[in-house]
């Protein structure tokens, strides 16, 4: 792949916002910021077992980030998570599982994350090729009227089985079944550590009330912090958030402990504060953070995904785990994509803040 790619033309003016803030109230010095040797200095000395640093390191290690600490990871879930018919329309070819994997190896990313049916069906084809992630819980999405809730669809030993180096899943912190789904995810991270594989949480929020009037906090800053929080606690090895969009959530809503100091203290309204913030909340980026790339919407699809790559790496992220900007457009479309985004973490005069 080519990595010069011209990051501040495409950010436009914008881009000085973004490449030149330097973040003052968590400072860059105080975090542990990837590198090649991110995993020997945070794993070497924790209670994960050498098989398992060896699945991290086939992780951290493969594709066009391979040895630099970053992660560039193609997750495919959206036909259980959003509905097959309504994510694969606008490139029916999906619909075969066996084209999601090759845009993964082709892009050069660090794995594939998707379902059970999806691996499973071309494990002995590709597990060899490029890691695979197995998401191993769903909200399925036919519930009338729809409820938020994940379910295990598979054991975490049937990924081990297909040769997975790592299972994902999704925990939806501030719903009704979240102390169940903490419970599960808890006991699905244990096993899979003693297999030796690679533990990834989705932290996501979803409560009603997590609405106030017009806003949405749901990306709140502060909210998704403590849900990073709450994710580490149960081991995971990387965080999957969403990228904050405004902060105040506690404040607001008035819930949990909060303090008008806490929020001076700790961040600003800058976009590379809100996440820097929740790489704080990951053991001060001990724990890699990666953000998702969101929906789809076309033509600003390019923008934003490397907008959401430079807040990523300067406020101390660990990389991006994007699909739907990637698989709902032309294969090599998709590919070029992958590549722009992964061009942010090659590029060293893209700096932590």
């Amino acid at each position: 792949m080519k990595t010069e790619k011209n990051i501040s033309e495409i950010l436009g003016d914008k881009a000085d916002y973004y490449l030149d803030y330097v973040c003052e109230k968590i400072t860059k010095d105080q975090l542990q910021t990837p590198s090649k040797n991110s995993l020997d200095k945070v794993f070497a000395n924790s209670n994960r077992n050498p098989q398992v640093l060896r699945s991290l390191s086939q992780l951290y290690n493969h594709g066009n980030l391979g040895g630099t600490g970053y992660l560039s990871i193609l997750p495919v879930d959206q036909g259980v998570e959003h509905s097959a018919a309504f994510s694969f329309y606008k490139n029916p070819d999906y619909f075969d599982p066996e084209n999601i994997i090759k845009l993964a190896i082709e892009a050069g990313c660090n794995a594939v994350a998707s379902t059970f049916g999806v691996l499973g069906l071309n494990a002995r084809k590709y597990a060899h090729k490029i890691p695979f992630i197995v998401k191993i819980n769903h909200n399925e999405l036919l519930t009338y009227p729809t409820k938020y809730d994940q379910t295990l669809f598979g054991r975490v030993k049937a990924a081990w089985d297909m040769g997975a180096i790592a299972v994902g899943a999704t925990i939806y912190f501030g719903s009704a079944e979240s102390n169940r789904q903490l419970k599960e995810i808890a006991e699905a991270f244990e096993e899979a550590h003693n297999l030796g594989m690679v533990t990834i949480l989705w932290c996501y929020l979803r409560n009603d009330s997590f609405k106030k009037g017009t806003v949405d906090y749901h990306a709140s800053a502060d909210l998704t912090g403590q849900a990073n929080h709450l994710g580490v606690t149960i081991q995971a090895d990387i965080i999957k958030q969403k990228l904050p969009t405004n902060n105040f959530g506690f404040k607001e809503i008035g819930f949990s402990k909060y303090d008008d100091e806490m929020y001076e203290t700790l961040t600003t309204k800058h976009p590379i504060d809100l996440c820097r913030l929740q790489v704080a909340n990951c053991y001060m980026g001990k724990i890699g953070l990666i953000n998702s790339g969101g929906g789809s919407e076309g033509d600003s699809d390019l923008i934003e995904a490397v907008t959401t790559a430079v807040i990523n790496k300067r406020a101390g992220g660990s990389g991006l785990i994007l699909g739907r900007k990637a698989f709902q457009r032309p294969f090599k479309e998709g590919v070029d994509l992958l590549h722009t985004v992964q061009s942010v973490y090659l590029n060293n005069k893209v700096t932590v803040a």
